[in-house]
């Protein structure tokens, strides 16, 4: 994988806790793969269902080679748990096929809190991490592939 992209993160303060430490492990893949990211490359957001607008202004600027899109959204006692993944999910989608600029979904969708720590960092891994894996390797995969 290239050192010389350039990718810009986007995370929900909802559940920091949980953020924090996806964070944490995009942060610690971003260095470990040679690209580029810096303090003034991650920007936040209230929560996961903000995460495509800015996501689609990052892909947009033509600043970013990627964007990383972490969050958490662990299932209450309502449907908006569904309402909020489904959404998300299909705009962070929306904006990778409309830009062209591959984004990660690093959102967590999980029915307890247990659940989403295992996989910001515990026993399960660390998604952050995953998710900048995800977008470097997208991104080496494009390079092989003809523009039109």
């Amino acid at each position: 994988m290239s050192a010389s992209y350039r990718l810009g993160i986007v995370v929900s303060r909802f559940n920091r806790s949980v953020t924090g430490s996806l964070v944490e492990g995009a942060r610690a893949a971003v260095k470990e793969h040679g690209a580029t990211c810096t303090d003034t490359d991650v920007f936040s957001v209230p929560g996961a269902f903000e995460l495509p607008v800015v996501a689609s202004r990052m892909a947009r600027s033509g600043r970013y080679d990627g964007v990383v899109c972490l969050g958490a959204v662990i299932r209450g006692e309502t449907p908006h748990f569904d309402y909020i993944c489904h959404e998300v999910a299909a705009g962070i989608q929306r904006v990778a096929l409309d830009t062209g600029i591959p984004l990660a979904f690093g959102v967590l969708t999980t029915d307890t809190a247990e659940q989403a720590l295992a996989r910001a960092g515990g026993d399960v891994g660390n998604k952050g991490y995953q998710a900048v894996v995800t977008v470097l390797e997208t991104l080496a995969e494009l390079e092989r592939i003809p523009s039109p």
